[in-house]
């Protein structure tokens, strides 16, 4: 069906199940934002293997999107769109199961396929059913709220839950939503735009690897050392392929990104805002659950309740930010979003990992959900309005992508950057702390493994040494172990909120001095020139 018989037909079942969708989408990602502290506590996983948690959700989501638009524009969104939620299920299906860390990661990479369908393909049938650019505005606003109270719902869920001793049941409940998305879509109006649009293997190829190879060395590279040989090969590895992607892309007659909807200034800078604001948004999120979850040790029902001050505001303000997005600069309401983040990001850099106080969490994840409000439908919003109907699909999907990409870099980056630190701060104290301890050999030795194997989150959430032999009890853990892998890791994420919203102060200046002057003429303009360059060879 075409975008222009979409759009007779089926609006609001269409609005709903695009919103139910992305809603549906967002509780999958955001369920183990509330769940860091249990699944450490659970697994005993160190600290890279807590960031592969959201890593193996994040990382085919953001290799797939742009893939999945382009499978949508071509045969149909509509039953995509139900095939991500019955993957969704799949991969919950797999969480509930987990036994080892290492069989969540597989259900997380499930999921994560599915709502690499189900982000840009739901966003896509908004944009066909939308008659003008002020109905698409509203819809996208509305969109980008359902996205937040799925962000918001799923950690406070998931708290609930594992107060209860029961967080397996909270992949129940994806699995319920996501049959519920399946029945509601099949009321929908289908549609596609194949004008244009065609598989591009090798694009989609070496981007899904660059990528791969990048998230892989940072999330490694923070507990294995970014020395390593593997790890600097990956990293090698992602610039020739990201490069390669760039070079096919620019050569290619129908390319799965078309580089030129970035000569219209406005896209390009929105681009650059969204990864680096995005970020900086779920560094926050990430490196808060950890501080109370996984360093404190505090509930995950504390821990949801602080998601709903965050995601909270961006379902409560979706009548403001759609008449912003129709009746206010870009620029300002981006600027003004980002700054926000900035401040909460700083804010919590100044707290002490000794005062066991979550209620002073509050207001600055108040501001940093005010911000993600303001931010990321304008964001949606430029990106959809900047180009012709006939490329919504791809837009969405290279808006999704460039949105995702900064959420997977949060918690991967900034989780390698405090890790690292933290074990540094833990291997440079550990002599002094053994000394301290008044544990005698073989312990010392026992102790010194667990914390030069497991790190400071380790250190800091075995309530005991193993012990060396059967004749060999564990020995409580002593305190000056604790105490030093403790504030290793306080001081560590102090400055990781630190980074963060310093990383949100940049989006803001590059969206207050850049985000001015073009508009969809100029896209126009560029695209129209491309399509007549490909016609000509």
């Amino acid at each position: 069906m075409t975008q222009t018989a979409a759009r007779r037909q089926g609006h609001t079942a269409t609005v709903l199940a695009g919103c139910f969708a992305v809603l549906l989408a967002q509780v999958a990602y955001s369920l183990p934002g509330a769940l860091n502290g249990t699944f450490q506590q659970e697994f005993q996983t160190t600290g890279a293997e807590l960031a592969w948690i959201t890593a193996a959700f994040a990382i085919p989501m953001v290799v797939l999107e742009l893939t999945t638009g382009v499978i949508g524009d071509l045969f149909g969104r509509k039953r995509l769109l139900q095939a991500g939620a019955a993957l969704t299920v799949a991969g919950s299906v797999i969480c509930y199961l987990a036994g080892t860390v290492q069989v969540l990661w597989i259900g997380q990479v499930v999921a994560g396929v599915g709502a690499a369908i189900l982000y840009p393909i739901s966003l896509a049938m908004l944009a066909a059913v939308s008659t003008s650019q002020e109905a698409r505005s509203r819809s996208i606003a509305m969109w980008a709220g359902f996205l937040s109270a799925g962000a918001a719902i799923s950690p406070l869920m998931g708290g609930w839950l594992a107060a209860d001793g029961g967080w397996r049941t909270s992949y129940l409940v994806v699995i319920a939503a996501s049959v519920v998305s399946i029945a509601i879509t099949q009321f929908a109006a289908d549609s596609s735009a194949p004008e244009g649009r065609r598989l591009d293997v090798p694009g989609q190829v070496t981007l899904a690897l660059g990528l791969i190879a990048l998230l892989f060395a940072a999330t490694q590279g923070s507990e294995a050392g970014f020395a390593r040989p593997e790890i600097i090969g990956a990293f090698a590895a992602s610039v020739v392929l990201l490069g390669a992607f760039v070079v096919i892309e620019l050569r290619t007659e129908v390319p799965l990104l078309r580089l030129t909807i970035f000569a219209n200034r406005s896209y390009a800078v929105v681009a650059v805002a969204t990864v680096v604001g995005m970020f900086a948004f779920l560094a926050t999120c990430y490196s808060m659950s950890i501080w109370l979850g996984a360093i404190q040790h505090q509930s995950a029902l504390r821990v949801g309740v602080l998601f709903l001050f965050i995601q909270g505001p961006a379902f409560l303000l979706v009548p403001v930010v759609s008449h912003l997005i129709r009746n206010v600069a870009p620029r300002w309401v981006l600027t003004t979003g980002f700054a926000l983040i900035a401040v909460s990001g700083i804010w919590c850099s100044t707290f002490d990992v000794h005062d066991p106080s979550w209620t002073r969490f509050m207001l600055p994840m108040l501001a940093l959900g005010v911000g993600f409000a303001l931010t990321v439908g304008s964001i949606t919003a430029v990106a959809i309005n900047a180009v012709p109907l006939r490329l919504a699909g791809m837009a969405s999907a290279t808006t999704n992508l460039l949105r995702d990409f900064g959420f997977a870099l949060g918690p991967v980056l900034i989780a390698a950057f405090a890790v690292s630190r933290a074990n540094g701060d833990l291997t440079q104290g550990l002599g002094p702390a053994i000394a301290a301890s008044g544990l005698k050999a073989p312990y010392t030795e026992v102790a010194g493994g667990l914390a030069q194997q497991g790190g400071a989150m380790a250190v800091n959430s075995m309530p005991v040494v193993p012990g060396a032999g059967p004749d060999l009890p564990p020995v409580p853990m002593p305190d000056s172990l604790r105490v030093l892998a403790f504030e290793s890791l306080g001081n560590a994420y102090n400055v990781a909120f630190l980074v963060a919203g310093l990383c949100a102060a940049v989006a803001a200046v590059l969206t207050l001095a850049g985000l001015f002057g073009s508009g969809r003429a100029d896209v126009e303009e560029h695209l129209d020139d491309d399509d007549q360059l490909i016609a000509a060879t």
